[in-house]
């Protein structure tokens, strides 16, 4: 059946030659037409009640994470010629396509009282605009006594924020990068004006220059994967060839990835924009084992043709299986309900399988046409280093088994106590380096306005109009007055807010009466701010957007500190929920707390989740491959434990030195576990051929012998080409890169030490 199987290959090379060929035409066609992703990935599932909550929230009041935040502190900015520049800056931002309105400190509003109508209106408070530098300090001095905007637009210190609403359509559009670009180059050029720093936060920013770094960074990867990979060809194989072939066959499913990608109606995220060069750094190996047989076949058989059936023969379905293997660690993440996991390791799993079918295809056909190698060029499998390494691994087997069992029995346990010390911690701006302008501006927001991410506080006061009666009120306001004693927290903004700044108004923008009405003047200002939503615009817009349109909710909105998913889990369960339960205590409404700020932490908490039980899930799935393999469950016992203490042993790298569990973390593990269990595969179907003629020491060492050294080779590209993943601006693919560079080379080592000495020491003929 083999044999059949490989002569069909090679006679009908040139058909499977045309097939691929066309089909790569057809998938660079398709390629032209994938996108990046312009919309922030949704890690918590639709159904989840979280989420059907918060979906219910946004439908009711708005978009909560679709505000640009840029700010600024410099005293030079209260000058008149800048202040002019500032003003005619926010008017050149108001024009732009997409942006639905600005708020800064010389657009501000304020409310005044209307004696004759007996109501409030709206009134410009820098219009006219100042032409003097007297008359723009005495509207700024009214300014500072507005409460409403305190710690919002202004603050004690002298920094402002302008704060940009963009529309959500365009913002999940490819027009979002014409309008990011539009408000960055405005504001640089009012930075080179005004001689004034801008900061820029907000969830639109964030994800507008992690798509752009996503972008550049697939390019970088993908171009440096294939150099290493090259170079790494040449060192080894000293032959030109043995390098071109295997970058055309691995670019070949470069191109399929992009063209799968578009076929599936997929976009580039931070994960699929790694496939590419992971893809070059996984294939390659598939070659290097092939060609590595091939030159030891035709030091042997002398044949080309030959070689190359034999090389079919022999190591083809081992080869099969060892991509089938590492697909599954990618497919297995089709299984959990998150889209961006699901997506990446379909893509990658369905291209992993191809890469194999493009190498055992392509690859002898090409060398069938290509001159037999030279003595020099396989003269590599005689390298006096790699001839060292190899008897080295001979000779621990065999002399130093006891040693080998009691270290690794060693480094096992002071791994499991490193794992302990592992913590689960991510954060909403996530992976940027500390000295990156977007890290630096984030904390320019949290230091002078306590932070930009935003949460959402619910109250239902389960009646209609239940959201006008005092005593409700009064603990909104207490939880409020709470809220804003924590330096991670801004001042919040809700109806409470509006009350508060409409009593102000009511006795002449005095800033002493900024609070909630008593029981002296409650029903005059409380019949003003009724009369003032039924006949004026600006009011029913805030109306809407703080207020249900039964006035039976209303809407606490906040920004909060980028601390941490950890930390903010905490702080939201042991802060925030006993005070709001004890706020509400003898109260009938229901209070929650939503936003995006709560579906990123458990959409953290459910991501690691997932990507644990799919690691589970595919541990399973390769046990049961290789018990088909091998119809021994011995040997699956056997085949597995030297691949899991890399594992454990990179678990605890992450708890000794610091290393939280987060997705991208998490991640390597379930891909790892899939790549470094082919190390045993190749390894354990050596040693089985072996064992039909020879006794297992000899068995032992014949494997050792010819499996070392392409493993060896294997695992020197592996580790280089995943450490390049640490010239990264990200510190998820950092970690994914320089966990995944140990936990393989690592594997190699166990494989070709631990294993023969559990073999030796356990297996029976």
């Amino acid at each position: 059946m083999v044999r059949r199987l490989s002569n069909f290959i090679i006679n009908n090379r040139n058909i499977f030659l045309v097939l691929i060929l066309s089909y790569t035409l057809f998938m660079g066609y398709m390629s032209q037409f994938v996108k990046f992703n312009y919309d922030f990935s949704q890690t918590v599932p639709d159904t989840d009640e979280d989420m059907m909550y918060y979906n219910d929230f946004k439908k009711t009041f708005g978009e909560d994470g679709n505000v640009f935040a840029v700010g600024l502190k410099d005293s030079s900015i209260f000058n008149i010629e800048k202040f002019t520049l500032y003003k005619n800056y926010i008017k050149s931002l108001e024009s732009i396509e997409g942006v639905n309105g600005v708020l800064g400190l010389p657009t501000l509003q304020i409310l005044e009282k209307n004696k004759e109508n007996k109501n409030f209106t709206f009134k410009e408070l820098f219009s006219p605009f100042p032409t003097s530098q007297k008359h723009l300090d005495s509207i700024l001095s009214i300014a500072k006594n507005q409460k409403f905007y305190d710690n919002k637009i202004t603050n004690q210190d002298n920094a402002l924020t302008l704060l940009i609403t963009i529309n959500k359509k365009v913002l999940n559009s490819k027009k979002r990068d014409d309008l990011m670009k539009s408000l960055i180059i405005k504001s640089s050029l009012f930075e080179s004006e005004s001689n004034i720093k801008l900061h820029y936060a907000g969830l639109p920013y964030s994800r507008y220059m992690m798509a752009e770094s996503v972008k550049q960074e697939l390019s970088m990867l993908l171009l440096v994967s294939l150099i290493v990979t090259s170079i790494i060809l040449f060192i080894f194989f000293r032959s030109y060839d043995t390098v071109i072939v295997p970058i055309i066959i691995i670019g070949i499913v470069v191109v399929w990835v992009f063209g799968t990608l578009s076929l599936l109606g997929y976009k580039i995220t931070l994960l699929t924009g790694l496939l590419p060069p992971l893809i070059v750094v996984i294939g390659i190996p598939n070659c290097v084992y092939m060609l590595n047989y091939y030159h030891f076949s035709i030091e042997k058989i002398k044949d080309k043709k030959e070689a190359l059936l034999n090389v079919i023969r022999t190591i083809g379905l081992i080869t099969f299986i060892t991509n089938l293997t590492t697909a599954v660690g990618f497919l297995v993440l089709a299984t959990t309900d998150i889209k961006i996991l699901t997506e990446f390791g379909i893509v990658a799993g369905i291209n992993v399988i191809a890469t194999f079918f493009v190498s055992i295809f392509l690859l002898p056909s090409i060398y069938l046409v290509l001159p037999a190698p030279k003595s020099e060029q396989t003269s590599y499998l005689n390298y006096s280093f790699i001839k060292y390494l190899i008897n080295s691994f001979i000779n621990i087997s065999f002399n130093y088994r006891r040693p080998v069992f009691i270290l690794s029995s060693l480094i096992v346990s002071v791994s499991i106590y490193g794992l302990t010390k592992i913590k689960s911690v991510s954060y909403l701006i996530d992976d940027v380096p500390s000295e990156s302008p977007l890290m630096k501006d984030l904390k320019f927001f949290e230091k002078n306005f306590s932070g930009v991410m935003p949460l959402e506080i619910v109250v239902d006061s389960k009646m209609k109009k239940g959201v006008q009666n005092l005593n409700l009120l009064k603990k909104v306001n207490e939880l409020e007055n709470f809220l804003m004693d924590k330096d991670y927290v801004s001042s919040p903004i809700s109806l409470v807010s509006f009350i508060k700044a409409s009593r102000q108004a009511y006795y002449n923008n005095n800033s002493a009466y900024y609070s909630l009405p008593n029981n002296r003047d409650k029903n005059f200002i409380l019949r003003y701010i009724s009369d003032g939503y039924q006949n004026n615009a600006s009011n029913e817009n805030i109306s809407k957007s703080f207020v249900d349109s039964l006035g039976q909710k209303l809407r606490i909105s906040l920004n909060v500190a980028d601390l941490g998913s950890f930390k903010l889990d905490s702080i939201v369960n042991n802060v925030f929920r006993p005070e709001i339960n004890k706020v509400f205590k003898n109260s009938k409404a229901e209070v929650r707390l939503t936003g995006t700020t709560l579906t990123f932490i458990k959409g953290i908490n459910f991501l690691i989740e997932n990507l644990l039980q799919s690691m589970l899930l595919a541990f399973f799935i390769i046990s049961v491959i290789m018990s088909l393999l091998f119809k021994n469950f011995k040997m699956v016992i056997i085949s597995l434990i030297p691949n899991l203490i890399p594992l454990i042993f990179a678990g605890g790298i992450m708890g000794f030195f610091g290393i939280p569990l987060k997705p991208s973390s998490a991640l390597v593990f379930s891909i790892v576990f899939g790549i470094s269990v082919d190390y045993s595969i190749h390894f354990l179907a050596k040693f089985k051929n072996e064992l039909i003629n020879n006794s297992i020491e000899i068995s032992i060492t014949n494997t050792i012998k010819q499996t070392g050294k392409s493993m060896i080779f294997t695992s020197f590209i592996l580790f280089f080409g995943f450490i390049i993943f640490a010239f990264s601006n990200f510190g998820g693919t950092i970690v994914l890169g320089v966990l995944t560079s140990i936990i393989l080379f690592v594997a190699m080592i166990t494989n070709l030490t631990l294993l023969p000495s559990i073999i030796l020491r356990f297996y029976k003929n």
